[in-house]
């Protein structure tokens, strides 16, 4: 998409040298998308710790109890 904006030539200048980049248009889509993915993970954050993981020996003992669980009832309503 083109457009036309009004950037300040020291801000521009500083970004494309923090970034080597070799255009302006590269300074801007990069900074951009770094403005983005530092939006994303700032909203990853706010859902730190509000999920419990477990580990697969855990997940794996859980699943087998719930097999087992079946396995009883279906043996206990067989005449």
């Amino acid at each position: 998409m083109k457009t036309t904006i009004d950037i300040p030539e020291q801000e521009l200048n500083d970004a494309m040298e923090f970034m080597n980049a070799k255009s302006k248009r590269e300074a801007v889509v990069t900074a951009l998308r770094e403005f983005n993915r530092r939006r994303r993970m700032a909203r990853l954050v706010r859902f730190s710790g509000t999920c419990e993981f477990v580990d697969n020996a855990t997940l794996e003992a859980a699943e087998m109890d719930e097999i087992r669980t079946a396995e009883i009832r279906t043996a206990a309503s067989k005449p």
